[in-house]
């Protein structure tokens, strides 16, 4: 959590621009905040627009962990030595913190990951192999990561179940109404991203999930790439499972969260077999431990846990409504200004769109775009961003992404502008 002093600094009460009535969110003192932001790449300040792949770390963050190796490094669950304590201490109350962050009714709902691909990965390999029989069915979208495609394949091809495909309207939206038309008796769980990390739709998955339930179909949500841009309470939305990422979400790599209700976790066998997940072995017999610990084999990341404990506080410490405007204004800015370049083309424009916007240009292949922008110190992303089914939906090998954070500014989208300009200039 920020300091008291912190928010002073930010000061998110009073208007940033004495000329408007409206506070406006204090990018600059957000921005000292984060070392790396201060980097020049190729002799150019850096702009930092590739936060949908990962993101850049708070002082807060790097401290945590820094701290945890200097004073607290020990393995958990394991020891009665005073550091052992402390590590377990810190470990349990970064699970209590994601709890508290996405406002499940317990941190036994929560299960440490190595982030949201394997946070999929479990649920299918676990929930899916016992909870699912063959002939009955996934439903996913057109518009989903690889993570929420590929593990689904996996239950199909190796446990027989059908896996169907809601498709995506010329706009980047889901289609709603044909999600729905697909659901029969066989339906049995949906698994559906909240944002789009290509075109940075935001589904209105409480509406889903609620039509869904009504139809008695169990409910993923795929958080990774909302959890960075606006609250998430997972009661509100009642969603049966929800996954996000730690780096993506300010925090440390290699560490994620899967949130389950509670009776599907105790219901679910364990995914991995090793220490801490188990109460007693014999050759004989293995009893598990409880959950979320059953989950959870081997030695975990500890000081990524305790780094995205410390990611979360930040972000509960922020002025949410300012950062949500201050971001869509952002958008509203690259999609407006983006568009005055000639041959350049928008993929994807959702009435709701959070994070991320993806272009082509007539003549620059994605990849070339991307190495220029780099050149003028800007990073984003092109490819397909583990989204092929969704390029080819739109009928494209590759495209540019600039993801957004609270972080970035108009200055910064005005260089990415006039760089695409000329790149576009120089090579068509």
């Amino acid at each position: 959590m920020m300091t008291e002093q912190h928010h002073q600094a930010r000061n998110p009460k009073e208007p940033h621009d004495t000329m408007t009535a409206q506070p406006r969110l204090d990018v600059e003192a957000l921005r000292a905040d984060f070392p790396a932001l201060a980097m020049r790449i190729n002799g150019k300040p850096l702009a930092y627009l590739d936060n949908g792949s990962t993101t850049q770390k708070p002082k807060a963050v790097l401290n945590a962990v820094q701290t945890f190796y200097t004073h607290s490094n020990a393995n958990v669950h394991r020891g009665v030595h005073a550091l052992s304590q402390r590590a377990d201490a810190l470990y349990e109350g970064a699970r209590q913190a994601v709890a508290d962050f996405l406002h499940a009714p317990s941190a036994k709902e929560i299960v440490f990951t190595r982030g949201t691909t394997e946070s999929i990965n479990l649920v299918a390999q676990s929930y899916g192999m016992t909870a699912l029989a063959e002939g009955d069915e996934v439903l996913i979208t057109e518009m989903e990561h690889h993570a929420n495609i590929v593990p689904w394949q996996f239950l199909r091809d190796r446990h027989g179940v059908i896996l169907k495909v809601a498709p995506v309207t010329d706009r980047g939206e889901l289609d709603i109404d044909a999600l729905l038309s697909l659901v029969t008796p066989h339906t049995r769980l949906a698994a559906l991203t909240h944002v789009s990390n290509v075109m940075g739709t935001v589904n209105p998955v409480k509406d889903i999930i609620k039509a869904l339930h009504d139809l008695d179909v169990r409910v993923l949500v795929d958080g990774a790439q909302s959890v960075p841009h606006f609250p998430v309470n997972v009661q509100d939305l009642d969603a049966d499972f929800y996954v996000f990422s730690s780096h993506k979400a300010f925090g440390p790599s290699g560490v994620g969260v899967l949130y389950a209700k509670r009776e599907l976790l105790e219901a679910m066998p364990p995914y991995q077999g090793g220490g801490d997940m188990i109460l007693s072995v014999s050759f004989e017999k293995t009893t598990y431990n409880e959950v979320p610990h059953k989950f959870e084999a081997g030695t975990p990341n500890i000081e990524g846990a305790v780094g995205m404990a410390a990611a979360l506080g930040y972000l509960q410490g922020l002025p949410w409504d300012l950062v949500e405007r201050h971001e869509q204004d952002l958008l509203e800015q690259a999609r407006r200004e983006l568009l005055t370049i000639p041959g350049l083309r928008l993929i994807g424009t959702p009435t709701r769109q959070a994070g991320s916007v993806s272009f082509v240009v007539e003549g620059v292949h994605p990849h070339d775009m991307g190495s220029i922008l780099d050149q003028a110190g800007l990073a984003v992303r092109a490819g397909h961003h583990c989204a092929q089914p969704l390029m080819a939906r739109f009928g494209v090998p590759a495209t540019t992404r600039a993801s957004l954070a609270f972080t970035n500014t108009a200055a910064e989208i005005d260089r990415l502008v006039e760089t695409v300009r000329q790149a576009k200039e120089w090579l068509s």
